[in-house]
């Protein structure tokens, strides 16, 4: 198991979003290189409007000794969607509207939308926040059963880049704790932030969810037992429904 790029977020000007890992490297962060919450269940897919599967393409999803508090089965090898992807996030905040590119990031779609049809994001907290002015980034981390920053799924998946991401407001992105360390945590990009084009993008967050979370950010932060920070507002994942 590769060691997190930052195991507990530093966030200077060199900052890290670090994925899901296992308990001796703690959290699930985002990096800057460039120097029992109510639970919803989703609404069933309507199949009849479901996007059509990618074709040509074949996911892997190796085995990662994460800890987690829910089970799960591992998405399909054959992506079940492809194209322009909209995916209802229910929070606390309202509802987040995600447009989800699963013709550009293939495998990290599929992941995304198995998870959530499986209900795997409901009753979750978004665990970190990071703001420009505590940490020189501003992204909003979620995704993680365990709210620790190193929960997932029990498998890993390859990044999906190719050096021209860039994490302006309104990005949706993976997080890792290293290159092909991919598992459930994902951040929202807030406002544009100087990170590497190491995190998967997977697709955009509505104006209305960005304003939610800066409206969040707004109210502070508060520190954590290992070294984060958190929404000073527990900010909840009631249900994603995809459409």
């Amino acid at each position: 198991m590769s060691k997190r790029v930052i195991p507990v977020l530093l966030l200077l000007a060199t900052t890290a979003l670090a994925g899901c890992g296992d308990s001796s490297d703690s959290d699930d962060t985002a990096k800057d290189t460039s120097s029992g919450t109510p639970t919803a269940s989703s609404t069933p897919t309507d199949a009849s409007s479901s996007p059509a599967p990618a074709s040509g393409v074949t996911c892997d999803y190796p085995d990662d000794q994460v800890p987690t508090t829910k089970q799960n089965e591992k998405p399909p090898s054959t992506p079940s969607v492809s194209g322009k992807v909209t995916a209802t996030v229910t929070t606390s905040l309202g509802d987040l509207t995600f447009t989800l590119d699963a013709d550009r990031t293939p495998c990290t779609v599929n992941s995304f939308v198995s998870l959530a049809q499986q209900n795997y994001f409901n009753g979750t907290h978004c665990h970190r926040l990071v703001t420009l002015e505590t940490g020189g980034i501003a992204v909003l981390q979620c995704g993680d059963p365990t709210a620790t920053g190193s929960g997932g799924p029990g498998y890993v998946f390859d990044d999906e880049v190719d050096g021209t991401e860039t994490y302006t407001a309104g990005v949706l992105a993976m997080a890792n704790r290293g290159p092909d360390t991919n598992g459930s945590q994902f951040f929202i990009v807030f406002d544009d932030s100087p990170l590497d084009p190491a995190y998967t993008v997977f697709g955009h967050v509505d104006d209305a969810g960005i304003a939610a979370i800066k409206d969040l950010a707004a109210k502070g932060v508060k520190q954590t037992g290992n070294g984060m920070t958190a929404p000073a507002e527990e900010v909840d994942i009631e249900s994603v429904t995809i459409k």
